[in-house]
């Protein structure tokens, strides 16, 4: 579909729009840092929970980058309501009782619900950074970028971890 020029928004409607959805990410962002050693104490395998540190340092990067992408447009963070994505995330951190082989199926949760966010995030990046070009904003574009490099090289890591470990975990329990 081609655009359409009656469906043009004028520079500040979509810098509004696109701070609504950074105020998504930021949020969540803050939520994940707060409570993501809390789910590295859950998990049980060693190279989860490296992996686990190594999301939690690039979201606190990620977090410092949003407050300098607030700064940059001169923008205030204000609490949305990110329901949906926090709802993820709180799932991601009650591990549940399981019959048997606990551990196993409890960090195969974690990896799946962090690869679920970090698609939210990958697409999330994305399109902020799309947003942040069309505004003309080339260092908020850069910042959106790195978040998005950091982002795409975790789901990498979690479906590596994945591969090792759940291949190795079934194969011990048949």
């Amino acid at each position: 579909m081609e655009p359409n020029p009656t469906h043009s928004a004028s520079p500040e409607v979509i810098k509004d729009h696109f701070v609504h959805h950074l105020n998504r990410v930021y949020y969540g962002k803050k939520y994940l840092y707060k409570h993501l050693p809390d789910l590295n104490e859950l998990s049980s395998f060693k190279k989860l929970k490296q992996g686990l540190q190594e999301v939690w340092e690039d979201v606190g990067k990620q977090v410092k980058r949003i407050q300098k992408i607030y700064d940059l447009l001169d923008a205030q963070p204000a609490p949305e309501n990110c329901v949906p994505i926090i709802a993820v995330f709180k799932d991601a951190f009650e591990p549940q009782e399981y019959e048997v082989e606990t551990c196993l199926l409890n960090d195969i949760d974690i990896i799946l619900y962090l690869q679920l966010l970090e698609h939210i995030n990958i697409t999330s990046y994305r399109m902020l950074k799309i947003l942040a070009g069309t505004l003309g904003h080339a260092e908020v574009e850069q910042l959106l970028l790195e978040s998005l490099d950091e982002s795409s090289d975790n789901d990498k890591l979690f479906v590596m971890i994945a591969d090792e470990y759940v291949e190795r975990g079934i194969k011990s329990i048949s």
